[in-house]
């Protein structure tokens, strides 16, 4: 059941396409959210299916009724071990603490999954679905040990092409690889999405980096609400390289754009990738400070805007921008176009998608409206601060 609320208001009908994302074939019927958070679900029998080479595949995943300590391998011997460990411990305690913070304002849990693979790794994805302040919040950590495509690789960070060099089509690169990713869509559309993914990554032979960044993306411009997110990172930013702050911005800027429309999915945020320039605890400790901002950085906006007064046009607008959400996260996202490569969990690679979008056939915002307004943000990023 979803947790009580008031019933949403109702878009009037007319020609339009609207996708329900919950009912896609690949992501299944939508978790509820509501109940107490169940500790974990039934253990589920998995169909025997020939995984391909590294064991990563659809049907590798084993529900399991109680998480590990660790979901790294307990005969991991790997030089880089230590940090493994730091990571995936640092991600959970993340996890624990943003999940019960939006818990908190919302009223609903989120339902949690738990899994392993035989080969070592495994995962926790929480979602929250039919809350009273989010209509889909998701929040997921994932441990993997594999073997991907070279194609994988390649496409995997800024310098994958790079990497790939010297390899054969068909090749495949054993890895490691640990992250935690987020979205969230409020059910108003005052209250702006928010997505953030921190994750730490190896190769075979101990090519290691980092990447993650947090980023905002309004249906409506509220300038004050803009100031308060990118000044958050930049506080962060700036306690460890006051250069941080500008790059990632602008890598965010330029990451975080669907070249099909000419326009950026939101309004930018931090970013970054391949981060390898510095000691590694160095680059941990950025990491952490950055997922630890999370809630201070977002959440003060939602719960300003949460109970903002809109009409039916305005929660079409947040459809139609949840619409080019859809189209940047499945055509050009790194992690989506990466878990789809290598046989990741379906559940958890399209968790950041939200439940319903729009689409209106050569939709154009009206001169001087709110909405035209932060069209031409999306069309100009600018600086915030």
């Amino acid at each position: 059941a979803c947790c009580p609320r008031e019933a949403p208001r109702a878009a009037p009908r007319r020609m339009l396409l609207t996708l329900c994302v919950a009912s896609l074939a690949l992501a299944g019927p939508g978790p509820a959210g509501g109940a107490e958070r169940p500790s974990r679900v039934g253990k589920s029998a998995v169909r025997a299916t020939k995984a391909p080479a590294g064991g990563i595949g659809w049907d590798t995943h084993q529900a399991v009724d109680e998480v590990p300590e660790t979901l790294c391998r307990p005969d991991d011997d790997n030089a880089n071990k230590r940090m493994r460990q730091k990571m995936e411990t640092m991600l959970r305690e993340a996890q624990d603490a943003i999940c019960a913070a939006v818990e908190e304002i919302d009223g609903c849990k989120f339902r949690e999954d738990a899994w392993t693979r035989e080969g070592g790794g495994g995962g926790i994805s929480r979602v929250l679905s039919g809350g009273n302040v989010w209509e889909k919040a998701g929040c997921s950590l994932s441990v993997v040990y594999g073997n991907m495509p070279v194609e994988a690789l390649a496409s995997a960070t800024e310098r994958g092409v790079d990497r790939a060099k010297g390899l054969k089509p068909g090749d495949r690169v054993p890895f490691f690889a640990c992250g935690l990713s987020s979205v969230m869509h409020p059910r108003n559309p005052h209250a702006p999405t928010m997505h953030f993914n921190y994750r730490y990554f190896e190769t075979d032979g101990g090519v290691w980096w980092f990447g993650g960044g947090t980023d905002i993306t309004p249906a409506y411009l509220y300038e004050e609400d803009m100031k308060h997110f990118h000044g958050t990172y930049k506080e962060v930013c700036d306690a460890h390289d006051p250069e941080f702050y500008p790059k990632f911005k602008k890598w965010a800027d330029e990451y975080f754009v669907i070249k099909h429309r000419g326009e950026t999915r939101g309004l930018g945020g931090i970013f970054f990738d391949d981060l390898n320039d510095r000691p590694a605890d160095e680059i941990f400790a950025f990491s952490k400070a950055c997922a630890n901002a999370v809630t201070k950085a977002y959440l003060p906006i939602v719960e300003r805007r949460k109970d903002t007064a809109f009409t039916d046009k305005e929660k079409e607008w947040q459809q139609m921008r949840r619409g080019r959400y859809v189209e940047f996260n499945l055509v050009y996202d790194r992690g989506t176009i990466f878990g789809l490569k290598t046989g990741g969990r379906i559940e958890s690679i399209l968790m950041s998608l939200p439940e319903t979008a729009r689409w209106e056939y050569d939709h154009k915002p009206e001169e001087g409206s709110r909405e035209a307004e932060i069209m031409a943000c999306f069309k100009e990023p600018r600086d915030w601060l």
